[in-house]
């Protein structure tokens, strides 16, 4: 097969859209594309293995892709779920809502009061409540501040009997999900506060403060952070990485979910996901700033599964059955005439658009900038930037669909480079004649 110019197969998707059509379209990648993506096409992986489900927060109750999928991964209608409103301000009310629609999906459900304060203590340890866990096939943590969580289940970092309980749950093939903050405490080391990501990328990474421990149902290996591509925390995402030693990371975005299971990752919902990989990349430090070059990004859209263990990307159906985009193939055509500059890298979505426009335009690496214009009186290095490359790899590749209502694409092993720049100030005075 051949690059097909991606314009035409977007103005014939568009027409069949329009007439209703259902079949699906050729792929138009190139020989060397088809070779690199596949070991034969993308199917449901088994639902009977238990897993742990990252959500990126803002989890609209009218998601059917999410919460009807939750329940088939524990078992179908009927199966039983215990909620933790642990980390709201309104424990009880908070998770009373998750109970609900838990319900309107077919599970059975029940909210667990183990709330922070005076009766956390008694709570973990209360044989009934380690009961309703011990019987359930599905888990789930409400957002709010996911240090009230941690603090409860594991004071001082040791688990309490109910936190004990919780992690026998996937050991059984059943799910431990959460939204928010109930994403957070996923990976083994989470973000604690630390609302402000450039602070953290100019170097702000205190134990106990901006991090802390997480609860580890992910693993060791992944790191895991949630409302990611809405607020721009690869900013964040990056420096923790690499001070904490992590190679992998997952950033899920808002009404998204993450299926982790074993080395297998797929993704539902809304949105997508970014994975980071630094198995290859070099952190030196600039002048005491931060600074990074070869990092991995692939964007994981609705659909799309990444295996961690083999590194390789894996296009849901409805991409495979589009559009591929191979830069690197002689008989490329882009459809975007040029890479932009961006100058709020780490604003909403940026970092996905930027990708997705480099891949199918003729340029090599796009820029962008990480920097605060107005920044406090308390800010020690006001003029502190960071200058964003993207650039093509020899294995980067994309996919495009319509498939989905819009213009959605998936990007997999472009490059990220990150150096400190000194920004100019001020950075732009009044036009005079």
């Amino acid at each position: 097969m051949h690059n097909i110019p991606v314009n035409a197969p977007r103005r014939r998707l568009l027409a069949a859209l329009a007439l209703g059509a259902s079949a699906p379209f050729a792929s138009g990648a190139s020989p060397a594309a088809d070779e690199r993506i596949a070991s034969g096409a993308p199917g449901q992986v088994a639902d009977a293995r238990g897993c742990a489900v990252p959500i990126g927060g803002a989890l609209r109750f009218d998601n059917a892709a999410v919460w009807s999928r939750l329940v088939a991964l524990s078992g179908g209608a009927g199966s039983n779920w215990v909620v933790l409103g642990t980390a709201a301000e309104q424990p009880g009310h908070a998770a009373a809502q998750v109970v609900d629609v838990l319900r309107r999906h077919g599970a059975q459900a029940e909210a667990l009061d183990v709330a922070p304060g005076a009766g956390a203590a008694a709570a973990v340890r209360d044989t009934a409540l380690i009961a309703q866990v011990g019987a359930a096939r599905g888990v789930f943590f409400c957002g709010g501040a996911q240090e009230r969580i941690v603090d409860t289940l594991m004071p001082g970092g040791v688990d309490t009997p109910l936190l004990s309980a919780i992690r026998a749950v996937p050991s059984r093939g059943g799910v431990v999900a959460g939204t928010s903050a109930g994403a957070a405490i996923m990976s083994t080391t989470m973000f604690r506060d630390a609302q402000d990501v450039l602070t953290v990328l100019k170097g702000q990474l205190r134990p106990g403060r901006e991090i802390d421990r997480g609860l580890g149902f992910v693993g060791s290996r992944l790191f895991v952070d949630q409302h990611f591509l809405r607020r721009g925390r690869i900013g964040r995402m990056l420096p923790m990485m690499v001070a904490s030693g992590y190679t992998l990371g997952l950033g899920v975005d808002e009404n998204t979910a993450a299926i982790v299971r074993g080395d297998d990752i797929e993704v539902i919902g809304g949105k997508g996901a970014l994975l980071v990989d630094l198995s290859e990349a070099r952190h030196a430090p600039v002048g005491g700033a931060f600074a990074l070059q070869g990092a991995r990004l692939s964007y994981l859209d609705r659909g799309d599964r990444y295996d961690l263990a083999a590194r390789r990307f894996i296009p849901s159906p409805q991409k495979l059955a589009d559009h591929a985009i191979d830069p690197n193939a002689r008989d490329f055509q882009p459809y975007f005439p040029r890479a932009r500059f961006w100058a709020d890298i780490l604003g909403d979505t940026t970092i996905v658009n930027a990708m997705s426009e480099l891949m199918d335009s003729p340029a090599r690496e796009a820029f962008g900038l990480a920097a605060d214009l107005r920044p406090l009186p308390t800010d020690a290095r006001p003029d502190l930037a960071f200058e964003f490359r993207l650039h093509k790899g020899a294995d980067s590749l994309a996919w495009f669909t319509g498939a989905f209502g819009g213009e959605d694409y998936s990007v997999s092993n472009l490059r990220l480079d990150v150096r400190p720049v000194r920004l100019a100030q001020p950075l732009y005075k009044p036009w005079e004649a």
